[in-house]
Order: C-alpha cells, then sequence, then structure tokens
C-alpha cells in the first residue's frame, strides 16, 4: 500500500515519456512550432554563446527523440549548410571588404580598380578584425536559424505533417506527399541500374552511361505517375463541392489577407526593432488566414483517416518553443548590449544569464516527447 502523502508509482510511470507508437506519436505540427521558437530565439541575438546554447539545445533533442526514418537523417546536412553559410560569409566579406569601420588591420589584399560608377564597391583592400567578427557573428546567426529548421525536419514526419493540412490545401498537400513518396524511388532507380550495368561490365560513368540510366528511370517514374492518377482518379480526387460566390470571395480576402499580416508580422518579430507591431500582427494574420482555410474547406468533401491527435505531449512540446521566443524577446529588452555585442571598439561577448535560462526551457522536448524504438511510418 502506498502511504498517504506520497506520490506513488503511478504518477511517476505517467509523467516519464512513453515508447513511441502510431498511437501516441506527436503531432508533427508541434515540433515545427518547437522549432520556430528557437529560430525566432536566435534571429534575436548576434551572441555566440546563445546561438551555441540554441543549437546545442537542438541538437540534444534532436539526438534524443530522432528516428531512424529517412527524413530524420538530415539534420547533419542541415548543420553542414550552415556550417558553409558561415564559411561564405567571412569569405564574402573578405573578398569585398565590409562598412564596418576597424583599427585592428589583419593583412592586405591585392586591391582590383574598379569604374568610378561602383564607387563604394571594392575587391579585396584592407581586412580588419572588427569586419571578421561582424562577419562571423552575422553567418553564425543565419547558421543557427538553418540548424533550428533541420532539427524539425528531423523530427516530423513530413508526409504526416501534410496529412494534417486544412481541407483547402487538400490538393496541393496530395501532390506533395506524392511527389516525397516518388524521389526516394527514383535515386532507388537509379542505384539498381547502376549496378546491373555494373554486373554486365558496362561504365556506370560518363555522359553515355548517364543517359542510358537516365532514359529507364524517366519512363519508369512517368509509369507510375499515371498509374496513381488513374488510382487517384478512380477514388474521386479533385472533385469539389459548390460553395456560394459570396463565400469564394470571402475566403480568397482572409487567407491573403492572413498571410499578409503573417509575412509582416514574422518580419517585425525577427527585425531587430519590430516585437512591437510583430506579434499583434503575426496573431491576428494566424486568425484570418485560419479563418479562410475554414471556409475554402468547405469546397473538399472528404474524411480523414487515422487523424493525429493533439494531445498534452504535444501542447508541452509546442508550447516550450513559444515560450522560449517569448521569454527571449522579453529578458533579451533588459540587457540589449548582451544580445548583440559590439565589434567596434573589440569586446569579448558575455553569456546573459536570463536569456539563457530562457533557451533551456527548449530541451523540455527531450524528456516529454514519446521515446522512438524505430521509424514511425506514417
Amino acid at each position: 500500500m502506498t502511504p498517504a502523502g506520497s506520490t506513488g508509482p503511478g504518477l511517476v510511470a505517467r509523467l516519464r515519456a512513453p515508447r513511441a507508437s502510431r498511437a501516441n506519436a506527436l503531432h508533427p505540427g508541434a515540433w515545427w512550432l518547437w522549432a520556430l521558437g528557437l529560430a525566432v530565439a536566435a534571429s534575436r541575438t548576434t551572441n555566440p554563446l546563445l546561438l551555441g546554447l540554441v543549437v546545442g539545445g537542438a541538437g540534444y533533442v534532436v539526438a534524443a527523440r530522432r528516428t531512424d526514418a529517412p527524413w530524420a537523417r538530415s539534420y547533419g546536412a542541415f548543420v553542414k549548410l550552415g556550417l558553409a553559410v558561415v564559411g561564405i560569409r567571412v569569405l564574402f566579406s573578405l573578398l569585398l571588404g565590409s562598412p564596418i569601420p576597424g583599427a585592428h588591420e589583419l593583412f592586405t589584399l591585392p586591391e582590383v580598380p574598379l569604374p568610378d560608377w561602383a564607387q563604394g564597391i571594392r575587391i579585396g583592400g584592407r581586412v580588419t578584425a572588427e569586419q571578421l567578427l561582424f562577419a562571423l557573428y552575422d553567418g553564425l546567426k543565419l547558421a543557427a536559424l538553418l540548424i533550428c529548421v533541420g532539427a524539425a525536419n528531423a523530427l516530423a514526419n513530413p508526409s504526416r505533417l501534410l496529412k494534417s493540412l486544412p481541407g483547402a490545401l487538400y490538393e496541393v498537400g496530395v501532390a506533395v506527399v506524392v511527389a516525397m513518396t516518388f524521389a526516394p524511388n527514383l535515386v532507388a532507380d537509379v542505384v539498381r541500374l547502376r549496378t546491373a550495368r555494373r554486373l554486365r561490365g558496362r561504365p556506370t560513368g560518363g555522359v553515355r552511361a548517364l543517359l542510358q540510366i537516365g532514359l529507364p528511370v524517366l519512363e519508369g517514374a512517368l509509369e507510375r505517375s499515371v498509374a496513381v492518377a488513374a488510382s487517384m482518379d478512380a477514388r474521386g480526387y479533385g472533385r469539389t463541392a459548390q460553395v456560394p460566390p459570396s463565400v469564394r470571395r470571402t475566403t480568397n480576402v482572409l487567407t491573403l489577407g492572413g498571410l499578409l499580416g503573417v509575412c509582416v508580422g514574422s518580419y517585425g518579430l525577427l527585425a531587430s526593432q519590430g516585437a512591437g507591431y510583430g506579434l499583434p500582427l503575426l496573431v491576428a494574420g494566424l486568425v484570418a488566414a485560419v479563418a479562410g482555410l475554414r471556409l475554402g474547406g468547405r469546397r473538399t468533401v472528404r474524411t480523414r483517416y487515422r487523424p493525429d491527435r493533439w494531445g498534452v505531449r504535444a501542447w508541452l512540446v509546442a508550447g516550450s518553443g513559444i515560450a522560449v521566443a517569448a521569454l527571449v524577446i522579453w529578458t533579451g529588452a533588459a540587457v540589449p548590449g548582451a544580445m548583440r555585442p559590439g565589434v567596434v571598439p573589440l569586446e569579448s561577448p558575455e553569456l546573459p544569464v536570463w536569456p539563457a535560462l530562457s533557451v533551456l526551457v527548449g530541451l523540455l522536448p527531450a524528456f516529454v516527447a514519446p521515446v522512438p524504438e524505430e521509424a514511425v511510418r506514417p
């Protein structure tokens, strides 16, 4: 018997993250909201310590909750892309210069003379430590944004995410799902044909071999496309219900206006001085867009097989990302100098305590999301 006043093993078992299955799989939209919250937090700072904390938190969650599905392998590619972006940003600063003034000259590159109409642009010349540090900070911020998006791609099942789209976007979702389904088949066909040519002693490289491999691959893709088109037509794909013209016009106005509000609000949140108007516009745009999509869904009469449920754990995961974005914006306003360390004059970045603690909230999915055992199939 459990002593009075103790929590007992039942509560601990309920709090512990369960093993992932098709029944309790986390909604893919929750992963995207979590990752976008981290991306908003990363966009508010150029402090390399905070950016490293954001990237490290995203990487820890990916390592803890990533499955062995094909889409889960994309995280490494996004990390490499982020590192390449940092290198390209620094290289452009070396070659094209920077408007950042600097007193610590490192070296001087040969400068290419340019005509008078290209004033303000230079190639080569003086390279300072200030301009390189500014380019490094700028590149790290963009790399952090890409890595956050890569974390969402690695954790969220793309086909399940597209199946969760509202009825107004049903046709677009089906088209993307079909394209994503056929892309791996094309790669498998290329590997199979290259292996067959290698076993027959035929070359697998060169333009001629590429043409001989490409034609059968395209032929197989065309045959599969025709078969899928026939099956979709047999299932009634593309047939829509009749709605009044006023509903269609209202749907277009709400959807386009809402998307415009989302774009302007997102720009305000990502800009350094747009937090005041960005959040209200983003919320208003989301409300208008959702209303437009709900009205547009009347045209599509369909049911959804085994829909993904938005449970308590999905709220916790999505809420942790939103909380990170809100807390970093709120706490960062008190220490603007630490959020964007200066480069003129040179100074070492400091880790602000409260924004750093806010970023740690993003680690919550590593403890509440279901623990994967194997790839969860759509």
